[in-house]
């Protein structure tokens, strides 16, 4: 399944990038994200690991990542290694008026179990709501940086 979702955010790149760097904070906007334990001794760049307690209504499970790409207020990108196996990758780009305009991409891979591609395809509407919500919280938390 491939799923993109994108968001203009009325902040620079690297104001972005200071709220979306810290990775255990990604709870913080990701409303599916339950909690973030580092599985690294490193926090931050390419080869950090975590598993990332994920809730999807009744659905709960473990998803193990590694971050695959790290470039500052420009790019991140992640490999799942859970139930639900894949990449993903959020990217920054730069907007006039000092906006910045977010996207999220996913390629994923589900497990026979959750319906294989056709629980796929049941997901990706889901997933698309839930993660565009999590894109308007992202964005009310760079906008509003003292909440």
């Amino acid at each position: 399944m491939k799923l993109r979702v994108g968001i203009t955010i009325g902040a620079s790149p690297a104001e972005v990038w200071r709220v979306l760097e810290p990775i255990e904070r990604h709870v913080d906007w990701m409303a599916d994200a339950e909690s973030i334990t580092f599985t690294s001794s490193s926090r931050r760049g390419v080869g950090t690991s975590f598993d990332c307690r994920t809730r999807v209504g009744p659905l709960r499970t473990t998803d193990r990542m590694t971050i695959t790409e790290w470039t500052p207020e420009w790019a991140m990108g992640i490999e799942h290694h859970g139930v639900v196996t894949g990449r993903g990758r959020f990217t920054l780009r730069r907007r006039p008026r000092g906006r910045t305009r977010f996207t999220w991409t996913e390629e994923l891979t589900f497990p026979l179990w959750m319906g294989g591609a056709v629980g796929a395809i049941a997901a990706k509407p889901v997933l698309r709501a839930i993660w565009r919500r999590n894109l308007r919280r992202l964005k009310q938390l760079v906008e509003t940086p003292n909440r």
